[in-house]
């Protein structure tokens, strides 16, 4: 005969909630009555010999989890081993075997007594044990046959007839004949049913628990799932609200939803999160406006909440070439209503660096401007003042950049932009003005599915090309030229979770090639601030910046090139919570043609420490050079936030 239960499933999700609250009122009754004379014990229980269900009966033992931290008194010990039985059972039944069978023995060592846990005299057994002994617990459980799903039926509550599904909502709901009755995968059937029949526009769906009925003779569980698909319907009016600042018509325009278009979650939470992403909005939600069909629509209702508009953050850095760069920084969000950023930013350079003469400067203001023009299209501009004091040469700019930013494709970013910069180069006690007009163009590639560029990638690809046409109008002796500087980067990262070697993200190879090549001009026709250089984090590791390349003879002085290209592989282990190290070889070099894999390869290797924080890696690296150039570096010290790449 079959037997029903309705709540046969119910009980699952429910159970250990009440097996918790149970527990907590044993304790309570025990300290009241007991509280000055525990019983000690210690559990055991036998493995079944599979994995999942002794996971499920491990998590499910309160004789198991509280025996170390929750000592109890003789008789609220015997209401926990009673309990247990329950306790375990749902655990079985969770798993698919509903005719198991718990067992349960404790014994007493000094005694040589063996009690079973349904004895009616457990309790007046416990207190009789000698005091300060523990009571050895043992669980055993006898799982049974496996049960199976029988027949699995969807019906609509009104008319008890099967609903019409298409193809993607009955594969997403996945139970079929013959597979094992495990209760996660039955419940979870209906989750997935929801969520595909409110994707395809059914915004009132309801899937209700299902109800089992349980065959023993065929060792079986029928399955009958309400469902109410509701009508499919459209997005209505969206409200707005929680604006104080933010332009309205704005994040109207930015809204990637639209009245009309079919209710479906996945594009309600895409236009969430693109809202999320402007950088203005502390908290974005949005929720169904409505609990019925309006005029066959579903309204909806986003619900803001600004941010602060000022922030206020330093930077930190060093490396023993570059020595150390200290600065604030000032930003301003929203600053016209429309989600624009003003970022201004002050910077004190080449403290102490190898490869400085002196200290620094790098002013700077930033203007960011989204949806400029047109959606998802982006406005960056920079005013900048900059003092460097290398010693290849020493440099004083004003510079003026602007560019727009606008998705090409399915991970591909593309920039064109136009600059202007007006330098003063003072090299071999010899100065010369420069006015250097370009126009950059670049496409970026990035699947690595990491947002923030400081946290690391595990996997995926970033790659970037870039061509900057540029003419060069000088004075004092430095003549006009026209040039076209072209680079490519590219990094790819492996997990060696893949490989089955370790838990994901934790132990990865990464690897950067870097190619780049100045046409048009020679050498000494170009800037030199323009010309290529390698060396430092950037390229080869253990060099300093401007050490990889042709030098003015022994001297400390680069000359620059007019190709380059730089390889890397980087080995990095996450170690305990915070913590990780890495291990790198770098090799590059830089030529005075316009071909690269020209001139003296630079070869430098080292390793370093990783201190993981909410906002992502502190880097700490050390690189010593394996063909040191002369009067090069014999090691270098590199300190940052992120990883080199």
């Amino acid at each position: 005969m079959a037997v029903y239960n309705r709540n046969i499933l119910g009980r699952f999700t429910g159970a250990a909630n009440r097996l918790l609250a149970g527990a907590a009122l044993w304790g309570a009754l025990t300290y009241g009555v007991h509280a000055a004379d525990p019983q000690p014990y210690v559990t055991s229980l036998a493995p079944t010999g599979q994995s999942d269900l002794d996971t499920a009966l491990k998590a499910s033992s309160d004789l198991l989890s509280l025996q170390s931290t929750r000592a109890v008194g003789p008789f609220a010990l015997a209401g926990r081993v009673r309990s247990e039985y329950d306790r375990l059972q749902v655990a079985l039944e969770s798993c698919g075997y509903y005719a198991g069978k718990v067992h349960i023995l404790l014994r007493s060592a000094k005694q040589g007594v063996t009690m079973d846990g349904m004895s009616t005299a457990l309790a007046s057994w416990i207190e009789s044990v000698p005091a300060n002994e523990k009571v050895d617990i043992s669980i055993k459980v006898d799982k049974g046959p496996l049960f199976h799903l029988g027949s699995v039926k969807l019906v609509e509550s009104a008319t008890g007839v099967a609903p019409h599904l298409n193809d993607a909502q009955t594969k997403a709901f996945g139970l079929h004949t013959g597979q094992p009755a495990v209760a996660a995968d039955v419940l979870a059937a209906g989750g997935r049913l929801l969520d595909a029949l409110r994707e395809s526009g059914h915004a009132l769906a309801q899937v209700d628990k299902p109800m089992a009925y349980l065959r023993p003779a065929t060792r079986t569980l029928d399955i009958v799932y309400p469902v109410v698909p509701g009508p499919v319907l459209d997005i209505g009016k969206i409200s707005l609200d929680g604006l104080k600042r933010m332009n309205a018509s704005f994040v109207r325009r930015r809204l990637t939803v639209h009245e009309g278009q079919l209710y479906q979650p996945s594009s309600i939470e895409a236009a969430r999160l693109d809202l999320t992403s402007l950088g203005v909005f502390s908290n974005v939600t949005v929720r169904d406006a409505s609990d019925k069909a309006v005029n066959g629509t579903m309204p909806l209702d986003f619900s803001f909440q600004e941010g602060k508009r000022h922030a206020i953050g330093a930077e930190l850095g060093y490396s023993t070439d570059l020595g150390a760069r200290v600065g604030a920084m000032w930003t301003h969000y929203n600053l016209l209503g429309n989600a624009e950023r003003l970022r201004l930013t002050a910077l004190i350079t080449g403290l102490g660096g190898s490869a400085q003469q002196g200290l620094g400067y790098d002013v700077y203001a930033d203007f960011f401007k989204p949806d400029f023009l047109e959606s998802k299209q982006n406005l960056n501009a920079r005013i900048e003042g900059l003092r460097q004091l290398f010693w290849s040469y020493r440099q004083t700019a004003l510079l003026l950049r602007g560019g727009i930013t606008r998705p090409l494709a399915r991970n591909w970013t593309g920039n064109f932009g136009l600059a202007a910069e007006q330098e003063r180069i003072e090299q071999f006690d010899e100065s010369r003005s420069y006015t250097i007009l370009s126009a950059p163009l670049s496409g970026m590639y990035d699947n690595t599915g990491v947002g923030n560029p400081i946290e690391p990638a595990t996997h995926g690809v970033r790659a970037s090309i870039n061509i900057t046409p540029s003419l060069s109008l000088g004075s004092k002796g430095a003549g006009e030229s026209f040039f076209a500087i072209m680079n490519a980067t590219a990094s790819t990262y492996v997990d060696l979770h893949k490989l089955g070697i370790s838990p994901p993200g934790r132990s990865i190879l990464a690897f950067r090639g870097t190619i780049g090549s100045i046409q048009g001009a020679s050498t000494w026709d170009i800037p030199p601030d323009q010309r290529m250089y390698a060396g430092g984090s950037a390229t080869v590791r253990g060099y300093r910046w401007q050490g990889v390349g042709p030098q003015y003879g022994n001297t400390k002085y680069a000359i620059g090139g007019t190709s380059l290209d730089a390889g890397t592989v980087e080995y990095r282990q996450r170690l305990f919570k915070s913590f990780g190290m890495a291990a790198f070889a770098d090799a590059g070099q830089v030529g005075s043609s316009s071909m690269p894999f020209t001139g003296t390869l630079r070869v430098g290797a080292g390793g370093g420490v990783r201190y993981y924080t909410p906002i992502g890696p502190v880097r700490l690296d050390i690189a010593v050079p394996l063909n040191r150039a002369p009067r090069g570096d014999t090691w270098d010290l590199y300190i940052g936030l992120g990883e080199t790449f």
